[in-house]
């Protein structure tokens, strides 16, 4: 699981951006500019620039100090007066943030960095999983899958013929602080198979009373 790390005042477009991100696989903080101090450091920053255009000190420093990615929220009316500040950010979003674009970027800047060990293809039979590009295929064949779909197919295929209870990998996948219930493995783990898995081909087995596993398939 990724973090990220908004540093922003707090505001009904800055929770509901953050509520997003963590709806979809993230886990996502807010932090302000006013001298915080940050528990964990985060793997992408998204940082709000305020009214003056201007970059919080507390996102300079992460940048200067950590060299982390810089994704920055900006209002429509600021874009005439920049001033170089996005010389400071790989890219940039516009208010209202629209999620799937927010996705997109963040997933886009992640892929860029050694985090990701981004030359690394996992295979599994005629499964394959290009990390750097977030791109899964069957036989050549690109599959769509969602953010939280990938990351539990991701995580399964790392860990080929480990047989995981649906409580770990809640745990693994959607994090310590999920509140969800165990169904929401099995939805996730049925709409996977309907992706990848057809009538001559199966990926994911059940094991009884257990949980599942990515089967071991050879070439």
């Amino acid at each position: 699981m990724f973090n990220i790390l908004i540093v922003a005042d707090e505001s009904r477009a800055i929770s509901e951006l953050r509520s997003g991100l963590t709806r979809i696989g993230f886990a996502c903080s807010i932090a302000s500019d006013r001298g915080e101090s940050i528990e964990q450091t985060p793997d992408l920053v998204l940082v709000e620039l305020n009214e003056h255009s201007k970059m919080p000190e507390l996102a300079l420093k992460i940048k200067e100090q950590k060299h982390l990615p810089v994704l920055a929220l900006i209002r429509q009316k600021m874009l005439a007066n920049l001033d170089g500040q996005l010389n400071f950010t790989e890219d940039f979003v516009i208010e209202p943030y629209n999620l799937p674009e927010v996705e997109i970027r963040v997933k886009h800047l992640l892929s860029k960095t050694s985090n990701l060990d981004s030359n690394e293809v996992i295979k599994c039979g005629d499964l394959t999983i290009d990390v750097a590009k977030y791109e899964v295929c069957v036989s050549d064949k690109p599959i769509n899958l969602t953010f939280k779909e990938y990351e539990l197919l991701k995580f399964l295929i790392s860990n080929q013929g480990r047989v995981f209870t649906r409580e770990a990998l809640l745990n693994k996948v959607w994090g310590y602080d999920y509140y969800g219930g165990d169904r929401t493995v099995d939805v996730h783990i049925k709409r996977l198979r309907s992706k990848i898995e057809g009538s001559s081909q199966a990926f994911i087995e059940t094991v009884r009373n257990i949980g599942y596993r990515l089967r071991v398939t050879t070439q």
